[in-house]
């Protein structure tokens, strides 16, 4: 049977799921992806309401030309090996996405994904193949709810019976035809635990999230002047956030995963005064080969200043002082929303800003040194 045969070398490529769906999206999913956009819930990810890619989210047949099946595969990757509890205690350390923790796995699936395909070539004879990792225009958690890999939990994210939700999805377009397997059921019953631990408030309904609000999006894809009523909001997380799976249920019981991404230690609840302190050739080389390069060193020191800030430790205020400083207008702006929340005396901390200001000929940074001082100001009445 093929698609038994298919399993089989998916499981040698180093796949934990193989399934089958027909290239198509059901109207729910395609009106839901509308919604989303409609509402601007994509933020500044202006590449995802592009005619041309939305089309070809809503139809995966315009992926390849004659494809007939897509083969849903997905690899597994180590959860935090932390609760959220201590994960809010270690104040001098940052919060690091689970998936992040080692190799970045778009380069491991995609030559893992390749490997499989030539095999293909060899078992079912030459046909129209694509393999895709995340970055084309693939609605990938609707097509593994089609093939029955898992279904779509309320944070919007893939849940596998057996293996949860710490998954990384690719696919395989094949004009190859591959019997199709039964569609996912949903399992998330009236739990609401990822609603309800949300830091944000992201998850705004079952199913949707506002990528606006979203500390994944902010600390990642984002990079600009992270919103002033957001940054208390997100704790230490540097980069992505786990809490709405560290919360599910389905993740409780899931079982033991091997060390496929060769998990770097240094980058599990890193220390924050550390990263703070990486040039531009020391960033590249912290982080090479781990996705965490994507976000660029700048928005990385944005978001290390944010969490100094949320840290109560006043340790970080020499360096912080240091940071104001910096060449770059977006490290300076939230280094100086840190020092405020770090320093409780008002009249310290008016001290400092007229000092910055002084210095400062930016005009964001003079927006932010106002707005700090304004509210300096208001707590001492």
């Amino acid at each position: 049977m093929t698609s038994s045969l298919v399993r089989k070398l998916a499981k040698k490529h180093g796949f934990d799921a193989c399934h089958f769906s027909r290239p198509m999206i059901k109207a729910q999913d395609k009106d839901a992806l509308s919604h989303w956009l409609a509402n601007d819930y994509q933020a500044n990810m202006t590449w995802m309401a592009e005619a041309t890619r939305l089309e070809r989210r809503k139809n995966p047949k315009r992926m390849l030309d004659d494809v007939q099946t897509v083969i849903c595969l997905a690899m597994r990757h180590i959860p935090p090996p932390y609760d959220l509890k201590m994960a809010q205690q270690s104040k001098e350390q940052g919060v690091v996405a689970s998936y992040a923790y080692g190799l970045d796995y778009h380069d491991v699936m995609k030559k893992r994904l390749k490997a499989l395909a030539h095999d293909l070539d060899e078992c079912l004879g030459k046909h129209g193949q694509r393999v895709y990792v995340d970055t084309a225009p693939v609605l990938e958690h609707a097509l593994a709810a089609s093939s029955g890999l898992g279904w779509q939990g309320k944070h919007s994210l893939t849940i596998h019976r057996e293996y949860g939700s710490y998954l990384m999805l690719g696919e395989i377009f094949t004009t190859a035809y591959i019997e199709a397997d039964q569609a996912a059921s949903q399992h998330c019953g009236s739990c609401t635990a990822c609603l309800d631990v949300c830091p944000t408030n992201a998850i705004i309904a079952p199913y949707v999230v506002d990528a606006n609000l979203c500390i994944s999006y902010l600390t990642i894809e984002y990079k600009g002047v992270i919103p002033r009523a957001l940054r208390s909001k997100m704790g230490h997380h540097i980069y992505g956030c786990d809490d709405c799976q560290m919360v599910c249920p389905w993740n409780r019981k899931i079982t033991p995963v091997d060390d496929i991404l060769m998990v770097n230690q240094a980058h599990i609840l890193p220390m924050l005064s550390k990263i703070l302190a990486l040039d531009e050739q020391g960033f590249r080389q912290h982080f090479r080969k781990s996705p965490v390069k994507r976000t660029g060193r700048v928005a990385m020191l944005r978001n290390v200043c944010v969490a100094m800030g949320n840290s109560c430790v006043s340790d970080f205020l020499p360096q912080l002082l240091v940071a104001t400083k910096a060449e770059e207008v977006l490290i300076r702006v939230h280094a100086i929303w840190a020092i405020s929340q770090l320093i409780a005396e008002p009249s310290s901390l008016l001290k400092h800003l007229g000092c910055l200001e002084k210095e400062e000929g930016d005009d964001d940074v003079l927006q932010e040194i106002a707005q700090c001082r304004k509210e300096a100001i208001a707590f001492a009445l």
